[in-house]
């Protein structure tokens, strides 16, 4: 098996980043590195590093060929819409600025599809698939409503609209640390695009800074930009402020090269591969509130990473969205959560500032962030490893509980089969819904407007376009 190869010169794993690194499947520390490569005795195990970035997911041949899949489908649609674009290129109709605002998005995304495809490289997208099997084993998988390009507009508000959003939550970060703060060994997870984390490696007295995130298009971006490079991409606005802003031709780069001692890896926070007491400050950038573990459970393994004394501080909205209401926590839940869990009583600074406000954009916000500073006082008791898929799915030997959920998706999926299976070319919504009150499945009264509703909702689904 043939791991990703780095592409062009990226220096060797500094001997800081390998001494904290741990194996995220089972904690052991020190890992063993050649070239580019980390090693795990206990397990057998190697994590290979797409262009020098250590990829340390507990499952890196899955994970890594599930990325590849979602690459692989993000260009795909890149390559469908630009056909749709050229189709609707052909029709006469066309106002001229119309046909010039379309003929300019389709070369726009040509252009796009073809910078993806070579800044992506490093993960050979077209050889290895992962193993399904081996996410069952570990009971880890990639969050399924994160693809690809999910925080893409993040990377062109690091890197090229401006440094007022960038300075306004630095400033945030500043606002709970004591003056003159010495922030030691820096961990941020979920760093994204790298601003916050690259803003803190410059502006603050620190002596490392680890950049941690899931996402490998976000991370190999910002490894180009803190090393000097920049890129040219393209930016796709929600509400382009004119007809030229429709797409945007923006070059991505940092102020200035990064100093030394700044590192990038790419993993899970829910299974941060790092060893225990590693680290003299955790920063969690709009995380706490995204993730799928409960908070109380994060913070415990916050509380893991951090050497005594050490800081932990969160930057981003609160806007848990979890199902169960219990756990959608206040501001107040969240601080008594965070004191439950070995630290201080968090300081906190609320403030209301601009948040993703692109300048091509009409479409922007203020965004009131709740920005928390504690200290570890005390070790927490720490939770099982985590685990994102339960035993009725991994072993298959227990049963498929019917919960309430399953029970009506069960029902409704029934339903709209059976309404697909209507789907003849011939019959009318009206004639369709005389054969389901035969089947003494609803009414016709009642069956007519839930088969509209459904068909509806199809031909919405058919008519809607991909972006990027």
């Amino acid at each position: 098996m043939s791991w990703p190869q780095p592409c062009g010169y990226n220096p060797p794993m500094s001997q800081d980043l390998m001494n904290v690194l741990a194996c995220p499947r089972c904690d052991k520390t020190p890992l063993a590195a050649e070239n580019d490569v980390c090693r795990c005795a206990a397990c057998k195990i190697d994590f290979p590093s797409v262009n020098g970035i250590p990829w340390m997911f507990a499952e890196p041949q899955a994970s890594l060929g599930e990325w590849r899949g979602r690459l692989q489908y993000s260009l795909q649609k890149l390559s469908q819409e630009s056909a749709s674009l050229e189709s609707e290129l052909q029709n006469r109709d066309l106002r001229p600025l119309t046909k010039r605002r379309i003929e300019r998005y389709r070369k726009a995304t040509d252009a796009h599809r073809r910078s993806l495809q070579k800044l992506l490289q490093p993960l050979d997208v077209q050889s290895m698939h992962g193993n399904h099997e081996t996410y069952l084993a570990l009971r880890t998988r990639l969050p399924a409503d994160q693809a690809l390009n999910t925080y893409y507009a993040n990377v062109h508000r690091d890197w090229s609209w401006g440094d007022e959003e960038n300075a306004v939550s630095l400033k945030q970060v500043r606002s709970v640390l004591h003056e003159n703060a010495e922030l030691g060994d820096i961990l941020v997870l979920g760093a994204g695009a790298g601003r916050l984390a690259y803003d803190l490696h410059m502006q603050t007295d620190c002596k490392s800074t680890t950049a941690m995130d899931f996402n490998p298009l976000l991370m190999l971006i910002a490894q180009a930009v803190v090393k000097g490079e920049s890129l040219k991409m393209y930016e796709f606005p929600i509400a382009p402020r004119s007809l030229e802003d429709d797409a945007v031709l923006r070059t991505l780069s940092a102020p200035e090269p990064v100093s030394d001692g700044f590192q990038l890896v790419l993993g899970d926070a829910l299974r941060p591969p790092f060893a225990a007491q590693s680290f003299d400050t955790v920063v969690t950038p709009w995380l706490i509130d995204i993730v799928t573990e409960d908070l109380s459970i994060l913070a415990a393994r916050i509380n893991r990473l951090l050497k005594s004394n050490g800081r932990w501080i969160n930057f981003g909205s609160l806007a848990f969205s979890h199902p169960d209401r219990a756990r959608r926590y206040s501001p107040e839940e969240t601080k008594a959560i965070v004191a439950e869990n070995g630290f201080s009583d968090p300081y906190v600074s609320d403030a209301t500032i601009p948040y993703m406000c692109s300048p091509a954009s009409r479409h922007g916000r203020q965004e009131r962030v709740f920005t928390f500073s504690a200290y570890k006082e005390r070790d927490a008791e720490q939770p099982p490893r985590h685990r994102a898929l339960p035993d009725w799915i991994v072993t298959g030997k227990e049963p498929v509980p019917l919960s309430p959920a399953f029970r009506s998706q069960a029902m409704t999926t029934q339903i709209y089969s059976f309404i697909m299976s209507l789907i003849d070319g011939k019959r009318t919504l009206q004639d369709m819904a005389i054969v389901l009150e035969k089947q003494k499945l609803m009414t016709r009264e009642e069956a007519e407007p839930a088969i509209r509703s459904f068909l509806t909702k199809m031909f919405d689904d058919s008519q809607q376009q991909s972006r990027f």
